[in-house]
């Protein structure tokens, strides 16, 4: 039905994988394959029957990137892509279940009709939702990189400042503001997690 490239993010692992996101009429799939140096396979999926939240997430501090929160109940996937990719996927998404999940598809009638002959419980149906996360520039992942890479570009002056005048005062200023910067960075980011 649909196949992007996005990130893919278990959270079981410290490390999001990129990979593509594969929605076929029976699963949501995570799928790479990688061959050189050494050879990797990440496969992870889940049946459309059974994810139970779909929840598209806008998050202000992330220009590039759009994130959509899958359960099925036991487990949680974040996927993120490109605004566009992951409308997509939302919407591949919503209308593949609608079309083709066992209370709606006709090949799955007779197993409908035997679940309300034995009277067991349905399965609750997929909740859809769109989230606005707001939170503040200074600790997102974005404001903590620009951080660092502004100090290790401050130092390089700093040094680079020194190397051409021969005068240390010219340099050292913008080399300890570039670590100071670096030190920064690092803290927060650890604070974060």
């Amino acid at each position: 039905m649909l196949k992007i490239p996005a990130i893919w993010d278990n959270g079981q692992t410290h490390h999001s994988k990129p990979c593509d996101v594969i929605v076929t009429n029976m699963r949501l799939i995570g799928f790479e394959l990688v061959t050189f140096p050494r050879e990797r396979l990440f496969l992870e999926d889940f049946p459309l029957a059974s994810l139970r939240s779909i929840t598209l997430r806008h998050k202000t501090y992330e220009p590039l990137f759009r994130e959509l929160a899958i359960s099925d109940g036991k487990r949680k996937v974040l996927i993120r892509a490109p605004r566009k990719h992951i409308e997509n996927l939302y919407t591949a998404l919503r209308s593949t279940i609608e079309q083709y999940t066992p209370t709606t598809h006709p090949d799955f009638a007779d197993e409908q009709a035997n679940v309300v002959e034995n009277t067991q419980p349905t399965t609750p149906a997929t909740v859809y939702g769109r989230q606005d996360i707001r939170a503040t520039f200074e600790h997102s992942p974005l404001a903590i990189v620009l951080l660092f890479v502004g100090g290790l570009v401050l130092e390089l002056i700093g040094v680079a400042g020194w190397l051409l005048t021969g005068n240390i005062q010219v340099g050292i200023p913008l080399f300890v503001a570039g670590f100071l910067a670096v030190i920064v960075a690092t803290l927060v980011r650890r604070q974060r997690g």
